[in-house]
């Protein structure tokens, strides 16, 4: 048992991932822009009001995790916002780099001084951020935001090393979301199993992979 932080905890995988925590003993800090009823449910300690792309949100997330010791972050908040070449909004690109690049970053910056010994910090990323493996284009916005979390998760992976923290870089699988328009191919739930199997089985010795919820690596 620990204590746990997820990121756009009120639906979706992270709701799941919460729900698997607290049901296994942790203690959950579950922060999102907005809660649920599925949610504060749950009897996690949810702090609310928290948006990963705005930096003035973070004074009040670290004031709310106080003295708390974290033993896991994971960072799983994100957005998806579907273009091509020939419907390209730069805003919208603009916004997912803000909400899926930097909001992980920031969120662990953040929170660095509170992760307790031998922590592990996870970013929910997507194999759609992977370069090599990129062999049907369009999605711009989420592709280079993810691309560019998981160069920043590999550099964290590097720089938290030798403080003992160890970091994990996770593609969720194909999950039937709202923000995948219920079109994936496995539930939430199960995604959310995989996922802390990868966190658990994390050590310093493989810190700074990039792996799928199925234990499959992933290419860069």
């Amino acid at each position: 048992m620990g204590t746990a932080l997820v990121t756009g905890a009120n639906r979706g995988i992270g709701l799941e991932l919460c729900r698997a925590l607290r049901a296994r003993g942790d203690d959950v800090i579950a922060v999102c822009r907005k809660s649920s009823p599925e949610l504060d449910a749950l009897g996690a300690r949810v702090v609310a009001g928290v948006d990963v792309a705005d930096a003035g949100s973070m004074p009040a997330l670290v004031a709310a995790v106080g003295d708390t010791d974290l033993d896991l972050l994971i960072n799983n908040a994100g957005i998806l916002i579907h273009d091509d070449l020939d419907h390209l909004d730069f805003d919208d690109v603009h916004r997912q780099l803000e909400v899926n690049s930097m909001g992980p970053l920031r969120v662990t910056h953040a929170l660095l001084p509170r992760l307790g010994r031998g922590a592990k910090v996870a970013v929910v990323t997507s194999r759609m951020g992977s370069i090599a493996d990129n062999t049907s284009g369009r999605m711009y916005g989420y592709r280079m935001s993810k691309a560019a979390v998981n160069a920043a998760f590999v550099s964290l992976a590097h720089d938290l090393s030798d403080r003992g923290f160890a970091v994990v870089i996770l593609h969720p699988g194909h999950v039937r979301t709202e923000m995948t328009g219920n079109t994936g191919m496995v539930e939430a739930s199960e995604s959310a199993a995989g996922l802390l199997l990868r966190i658990d089985e994390l050590t310093l010795a493989e810190t700074g992979r990039f792996r799928h919820a199925n234990g499959q690596s992933l290419p860069w």
